[in-house]
C-alpha cells in the first residue's frame, strides 16, 4: 500500500505543508476529525499539480477559519448553509474547509435536505468516484486512505464514473462538470455514466442548470491548466449555452487563451508559478463586448467586486505598462524594483497581449536576467565573508549595490574576488575590525 502521507508531504509546497499542519492542529484542539478530500487527493493520486487544499471536518469549519484568520489567512467566501469556507491560507495557498454532510433527496431533482454526517457518508454523496476519496489527518489514523466508492480503480482505468443514476437529475450542473474532468484528465466517461448523461441531455436537463452553478464551472475553467480543451468539449455537446447564450454564439477567444497558455509555460520555465484566473477569464470572454462580459459575470453569480476586478483588469495593466516604459524607469534597477512589485498575473497578461517592445523587453529582462542575478545576492555576501569581511549595515548596502548596479548584469566575481571599489573595500575592512 502506498505511503500517502509521505507522497503528500513530498508533493506539497512549504506553504501548503504549513497550512495543512495548522488545520490539523486546530482540528485536534477543537475535537474535530479532519480529512484531506476531493480534488487534492485526486490530484495527488494522478500525479497532477496540487493547486489547492480541500479539507473536510466532522464539525463546524467556521471555528477553524476564524482561528486561521488570526494567523494571516483570508476568508474569500463563506456559505453558512453548507458550512463551506473558501480560504486563502497564509503563504498565498488556496483551499477550502467544509463540514462533512449528507444530501438527502426526497425525490430525484428536488432540493436536498442537508444533514451533518460522518466522512464516509460525505464521500458517498459526492458527484463522481474520483472525487470521493479522502486521507485521514487525525492522530490515530493519519495517512489512512478512505475510498468507499472504489474511486482508485476508476482512476486506474482512466474513467469518470457517476455515483448514482440520479446524479445528473439531482444536480444538472454535473453535465458540465463530468466533461470538464474527462477533458482535463484525458479520461473517458464510464459506460453507464455515459448512458445517464445521454438520457439527461435527451430530457434537456441542461436547460435547468442554475446560472450560479454554471458560473461556478466557468470559474473552475478559468483556473484549469488546459481551459480550451474543456470549453471545446462543452461546445461539442452544445452545453456552452448553459453557461451563457452570448458566449455560445460568439465563442471563447481560443487565440487569446492559447497565448496565455504559452506565457504560462514560459513563466514556469523561469521559475514562476502564476495564478491566471483573472486574465484567463478575460481571454475566455474576449470576443464579447464589455457590456456583454459584464452581463455574463453578473448572471454567473460573480459578486460586484469580483466582476469589477475582471472588467477593470486590462485598464490597470495598461497603466502599469505606461509607467514601465516611462522615463522614471529608464534605469534597469528602477525597472526591476517596479516589475518585482507587480502581480504575476499582470506580467502574464502583458507578455500575452502587449505589442510594446520596450515594456516586453524589460519584463523579459526581469524574468531571465535580473531576477536570477538578484537571487544570487546571498552568494555575494558569502564571498565577502570568505574574504574576511564582517556583516553590517554598510556590508549589506554593498551587497545590494552589486546586485542592482548598472544593467543588473554586472559581474559578481573576477577569479576568486568580488569587484569592489577601493572605497567599498575600506568600508568592509572597517566592518571587519
Amino acid at each position: 500500500m502506498p505511503d500517502y502521507m509521505f507522497l503528500l508531504e513530498s508533493r506539497l509546497s512549504p506553504e501548503q505543508r504549513a497550512a495543512m499542519m495548522r488545520v490539523q492542529e486546530l482540528s485536534a484542539a477543537l475535537g474535530f476529525n479532519v480529512y484531506l478530500t476531493g480534488g487534492t487527493v485526486r490530484d495527488l493520486v494522478t500525479g497532477a499539480s496540487l493547486r489547492d487544499l480541500d479539507f473536510s471536518v466532522e464539525g463546524n469549519p467556521s471555528k477553524i477559519a476564524r482561528e486561521l484568520e488570526k494567523g494571516g489567512a483570508k476568508i474569500l467566501s463563506e456559505d453558512e448553509k453548507l458550512r463551506q469556507v473558501e480560504i486563502l491560507f497564509a503563504g498565498d495557498c488556496d483551499g477550502s474547509i467544509s463540514a462533512a454532510r449528507d444530501d438527502h433527496y426526497v425525490r430525484p431533482g428536488t432540493r436536498p435536505e442537508i444533514r451533518w454526517s460522518t466522512i464516509m457518508e460525505d464521500l458517498r454523496r459526492r458527484d463522481f468516484s474520483l472525487n470521493a476519496i479522502a486521507i485521514s489527518l487525525n492522530p490515530a489514523s493519519r495517512g489512512l486512505l478512505l475510498d468507499p466508492t472504489n474511486g482508485l480503480s476508476d482512476i486506474e482505468r482512466a474513467e469518470v464514473r457517476a455515483l448514482t443514476i440520479h446524479s445528473f437529475t439531482n444536480q444538472p450542473v454535473r453535465l458540465l462538470r463530468v466533461l470538464r474532468f474527462a477533458a482535463r484528465m484525458g479520461f473517458k466517461i464510464e459506460a453507464r455514466t455515459q448512458e445517464w448523461f445521454d438520457l439527461a441531455i435527451e430530457r434537456e436537463l441542461q436547460h435547468t442548470i442554475a446560472p450560479e452553478d454554471a458560473g461556478g464551472e466557468l470559474r473552475a475553467v478559468a483556473r484549469e491548466e488546459r481551459p480550451a480543451v474543456v470549453l471545446k468539449a462543452w461546445e461539442e455537446h452544445d452545453l456552452l449555452e448553459a453557461v451563457h447564450p452570448g458566449l455560445a454564439k460568439r465563442h471563447p477567444d481560443y487565440d487569446a487563451i492559447a497565448r496565455l497558455m504559452k506565457v504560462r509555460e514560459d513563466l514556469f520555465t523561469a521559475g514562476v508559478r502564476p495564478k491566471l484566473a483573472t486574465p484567463m477569464m478575460l481571454a475566455i470572454l474576449g470576443r464579447l463586448k464589455v457590456r456583454e462580459q459584464s452581463n455574463v459575470l453578473s448572471k454567473a453569480g460573480f459578486r460586484a467586486a469580483e466582476a469589477d476586478a475582471i472588467l477593470s483588469f486590462e485598464k490597470e495593466v495598461l497603466a502599469d505598462q505606461k509607467e514601465l516604459i516611462g522615463r522614471k524607469l529608464n534605469a534597469p534597477v528602477d525597472a526591476y524594483k517596479f516589475v518585482e512589485k507587480l502581480p504575476v498575473e499582470r506580467l502574464a497578461y502583458l507578455l500575452a497581449e502587449s505589442r510594446n517592445s520596450a515594456a516586453l523587453s524589460k519584463i523579459r529582462a526581469y524574468l531571465h536576467k535580473w531576477r536570477p542575478i538578484r537571487s544570487a545576492l546571498p552568494i555575494v555576501g558569502n564571498e565577502l565573508e570568505a574574504l574576511g569581511y564582517a556583516r553590517g549595515p554598510k556590508f549589506d548596502a554593498i551587497v545590494e549595490r552589486h546586485g542592482g548596479n548598472g544593467d543588473l548584469g554586472h559581474p559578481f566575481r573576477l577569479d576568486s574576488g568580488l569587484l569592489l571599489s577601493p572605497r567599498e573595500k575600506g568600508i568592509c575592512q572597517v566592518n571587519s575590525k
